[in-house]
């Protein structure tokens, strides 16, 4: 497993994340396995959500009541969560008011059974952002030792800059959808210029150079998925081409389809972390092995083409 040091932080992370979105109607035994089975593989962070599991908090809970972790296990690992997704009975919303933020973190802190959070994000843009609110929420949680570093998920250049302005901790991380298949983040960079190809437009305002330029790790969520949550790629007879392709990979790396398709992720100079939501041991152990993978520049192209994407 390859880690590094977060930039901006003296936290060592692995390329790997296990996220636990999925993990509510798991057994105890099955979230251990899961759990034991990241640990075994070298993979440190563990991400979640208050939102996840139906029920707010749900999934914090039955992955520390599962584990019953010590202090000194707590200590071993990265610990993520995020807030600022709310829900009535109207539907969902986003709430990045002070009084939203804090009750949220100290929700997870009691559900996930511990004295601190190691990774805070803000889930989804708030349109409605007071980020002087945000500023005090993050002061007030940093300075009480509760929350150690802070982030964003499926933020722009602007939203995170507009923050960045009020807030005086680093913005260390930013969690984004991104697979071979849907991947406008890469892709639109490639075709900058081709008016006519819808390729060509910017739904980002180049986000990936703006983390890179400004040491914001970029996290990638739902890797196999072929778009916004329209099911895996991987075996999917209408990506015959990419499946032919990541096979081939796969008998000369000798890894599994899985693998690779974490590998063109991890292979990127930007050094993004690939966000599993599996619940499968299985595909866990073959993405963790992809991600030591050095594809070439040749097979990484071959395979952005092969995922439907022009290259001039």
């Amino acid at each position: 497993m390859i880690t590094f040091t977060l930039p901006g932080t003296t936290l060592t992370v692995s390329n790997i994340v296990a996220g636990m979105m999925r993990i509510a109607d798991l057994s105890d035994d099955a979230i251990r396995t899961l759990v034991d089975t990241a640990l075994d593989q070298g993979i440190t962070v563990f991400d979640h959500a208050d939102i996840y599991g139906g029920a707010y908090h749900r999934c914090e809970e039955r992955f520390a009541n599962a584990l019953k972790w010590t202090p000194s296990e707590r200590e071993k690992v990265v610990l993520q969560t995020k807030c600022g997704i709310a829900r009535d009975d109207d539907g969902s919303y986003f709430d990045f008011s002070y009084r939203h933020i804090v009750t949220s973190v100290e929700a997870s802190l009691r559900a996930l059974n511990t004295d601190y959070i190691d990774i805070l994000l803000l889930h989804r843009p708030d349109a409605l952002v007071e980020p002087e609110e945000v500023a005090a929420a993050f002061d007030e949680l940093a300075d009480s030792g509760k929350v150690r570093q802070f982030g964003v998920s499926n933020h722009t250049p602007g939203q995170i800059s507009l923050l960045s302005k009020f807030v005086r901790q680093p913005l260390v991380a930013n969690q984004v959808q991104l697979s071979i298949t849907h991947s406008p983040l890469i892709a639109q960079g490639i075709a900058m210029n081709m008016a006519s190809e819808d390729q060509s437009i910017s739904r980002d305002s180049g986000l990936i150079d703006y983390c890179r330029l400004n040491d914001i790790t970029l996290q990638a969520w739902s890797p196999f998925q072929s778009g916004f949550f329209t099911g895996v790629f991987l075996d999917d007879p209408q990506y015959a081409d990419l499946n032919h392709v990541l096979k081939k990979l796969a008998d000369k790396y000798d890894v599994t389809p899985t693998g690779i398709a974490t590998a063109w992720i991890t292979r990127h100079p930007a050094l993004m972390q690939v966000v599993l939501g599996t619940t499968n041991p299985q595909r866990l152990t073959e993405a963790a092995a992809g991600s030591q993978v050095e594809l070439t520049r040749s097979e990484w192209y071959q395979l952005l083409r092969a995922g439907g994407h022009i290259i001039p």
